[in-house]
């Protein structure tokens, strides 16, 4: 079985606007992380079937990307002073599920997140110093976040096909 979703588009091919393409990018590969939650009981989307990642869960991958855009989006780059979701003492804290943690309510905050992100970056341009650390630009900020997501994006498509057999592009 294969799913797809129709909120996933690929980025014009015709790019001429750096950032524009960046966002479209990241866009694409933000909707195909949801994608890959699509249809899972609560028991699958929290399963952890990877010995040498006991923490890594559908969920538990949607959490860390939420918390990988607040701080690397809406707090580096945006300057944003939103509370952080990960503790500099537990480097899996953001990967570990509660009663709370839902499908629904985990997806929920990753696209709350975008929205965020995307306000506190409002204004800036692809050469811009990121407001919390300027000495990193706005284009290596969100390159950053791509490689990231798509990394994990990867590891979604495998936990996916363990679970249940599902592939997709």
């Amino acid at each position: 079985m294969s799913i797809t979703g129709p909120d996933r588009a690929w980025p014009r091919t015709d790019a001429d606007d750096e950032l524009r393409l960046q966002w479209e990018f990241l866009a694409f590969l933000r909707a195909t992380a949801l994608i890959k939650t699509t249809g899972l009981t609560p028991a699958q989307a929290t399963e952890t079937p990877l010995t040498t990642s006991p923490l890594m869960s559908v969920l538990g991958l949607v959490k860390h990307l939420t918390a990988v855009e607040r701080y690397w989006l809406t707090r580096v780059a945006g300057g944003a002073d939103e509370p952080m979701l990960w503790e500099p003492d537990d480097v899996h804290a953001e990967w570990r599920l509660g009663p709370a943690d839902t499908l629904a309510a985990v997806t929920g905050a990753y696209r709350d997140e975008w929205a965020l992100a995307e306000r506190a970056m409002a204004g800036l341009r692809a050469g811009d110093p990121a407001r919390a650390d300027p000495d990193r630009t706005v284009r290596w900020t969100l390159t950053h976040v791509i490689q990231e997501t798509a990394r994990h994006v990867g590891h979604l498509d495998i936990l996916r096909e363990h679970l249940d057999g599902t592939t997709g592009e």
